[in-house]
């Protein structure tokens, strides 16, 4: 990854501190993207077989970017904005991530180790082992000092509780808005649009409206829903918001909720597919449209519209795009000229991605040199708050993915929620937009 030439930046220039060396950086974007961006994708280690790790999916999914941050142990550095002299630590590794002792492990077991069982009945080897697990398996140290005091929680109250400001949460919105019903919107980004903003472009994707167009105190950002309990005073989410630079909770009661948290990038099965330098195909895009943050070479795996929507953004702000593997379906007309149908997919690299490898449907193993393999397929659906408030999440065996069900106008089996938009299943942006109104006017029409 490198900052796209001749692109001015977007934001002050300032500079981080990554175990002592002074790293630039732009005011405002996340650790993790000022990172690989000054070529350092190495963010940790595994914390068994402590094998190298990168940032994967910029959304706070895969927890393989936490970090110390200014002696804080196990943030996420992709959610994490830029500060000028922030201090970073690598975690998990001994006596450094580049260079890692318990690196060996992967090699002395490589068909895996249960420590578990490991000397289980030898009474002094079994304790020994069990303390060396304990080691092994921490998760960074605690922090140096005490923690600030939190802000107390704060309750708000609103006829109608919005989780998500991407396609589905904003056409909802604009509904509750028009028919002058009181609602919050909660999106986790600093901005709205989800998909829209930072995803590969989609024919027909509707505009993304700004917080501006909205009912003064309607919107929230930075704000991440955590679970949705009931108690004595009725049903409310519990929202992780920033208030400034300072966290507060709060307890948000509503007498409906509308789900449209969208999803997260998974990961596709190969070898080495846990290498820094293996990115989901949204992280990409992220990096790319928001940051100017783009790859030299790249090769890409997947599935589905994105994956080639992805190769053709990338191709037009001067990506060389090495390979296009799609592991379903004949690409598609329109499609980057490398796109072939292929599997056996495999990343090549000892501690990043160097090259990627790939068997050519109908012919032989095919190799090419990149130093980026794009992860590009549906997403999972966040559908945890839904199933948390009573909606029934069933596995759609076709897809291979737990969705929330609903039915036409995004009811769930609870009578209080609803859901819209890729919790439900995925499709286009034009798609969630259309089941975010729908939805919107159900809900409308069961108020009291």
């Amino acid at each position: 990854m490198r900052r796209l030439p001749d692109v001015p930046p977007r934001g002050r220039a300032i500079t981080v501190d990554l175990e002592g060396e002074s790293l630039p950086a732009i005011e405002g974007e996340p650790v993790a993207c000022s990172l690989v961006a000054a070529g350092e994708p190495l963010l940790a280690r595994s914390i068994k077989y402590h094998r190298p790790r990168g940032p994967y999916c910029f959304a706070g999914a895969c927890s393989h970017c936490l970090m110390r941050v200014d002696g804080v142990p196990n943030v996420y550095a992709c959610r994490t904005p830029a500060r000028d002299g922030m201090k970073l630590e690598r975690q998990n590794a001994y006596p450094s991530a580049k260079v890692d002792i318990f690196e060996s492990i992967d090699w002395f077991f490589p068909k895996g180790m249960d420590h578990h069982e490991m000397f289980a009945g030898v009474p002094v080897a079994e304790q020994v082992m069990a303390k060396v697990a304990r080691q092994l398996a921490g998760l960074g140290l605690l922090p140096r000092e005490p923690a600030q005091a939190l802000a107390p929680a704060r309750t708000v109250r609103t006829r109608v509780a919005v989780v998500g400001g991407g396609a589905a949460g904003l056409a909802a919105a604009r509904v509750l808005a028009g028919r002058g019903v009181d609602f919050l919107l909660m999106e986790r980004d600093a901005s709205l649009g989800g998909r829209l903003s930072h995803g590969a472009p989609e024919t027909g994707a509707p505009a993304i409206d700004d917080a501006g167009s909205f009912p003064e105190g309607s919107v929230l950002t930075r704000a991440t829903a955590l679970g949705l309990y009931d108690d004595a005073e009725g049903r409310f989410l519990a929202v992780g918001s920033w208030e400034g630079e300072q966290p507060r909770l709060l307890k948000v009661y509503a007498e409906r909720f509308l789900l449209t948290p969208g999803g997260h990038p998974p990961t596709v099965p190969f070898e080495n597919n846990d290498l820094p330098g293996v990115y989901a195909g949204r992280a990409a895009s992220l990096l790319l449209r928001r940051y100017d943050v783009a790859p030299q070479s790249a090769a890409l795996v997947g599935w589905g519209a994105e994956l080639h929507a992805l190769a053709n953004l990338l191709h037009e702000r001067g990506v060389k795009v090495v390979a296009v593997v799609d592991l379903r379906d004949t690409p598609p007309p329109g499609a980057h000229a490398t796109a072939v149908r292929g599997d056996e997919p495999k990343a090549h690299g000892l501690r990043e991605v160097g090259a990627f490898s790939f068997t050519r449907e109908g012919g032989g193993r095919e190799k090419v040199a990149c130093d980026a393999v794009l992860v590009s397929v549906p997403v999972s659906p966040s559908f945890e708050l839904a199933r948390q408030g009573g909606a029934k999440v069933p596995f759609d065996e076709k897809r291979g993915l737990f969705v929330v069900e609903t039915d036409t106008q995004g009811r769930t089996h609870a009578a209080d929620v609803f859901a819209a938009g890729d919790v439900t299943g995925g499709g286009t942006a034009k798609d969630a937009a259309a089941a975010g109104r729908r939805a919107a006017e159900a809900l409308v029409g069961g108020l009291s």
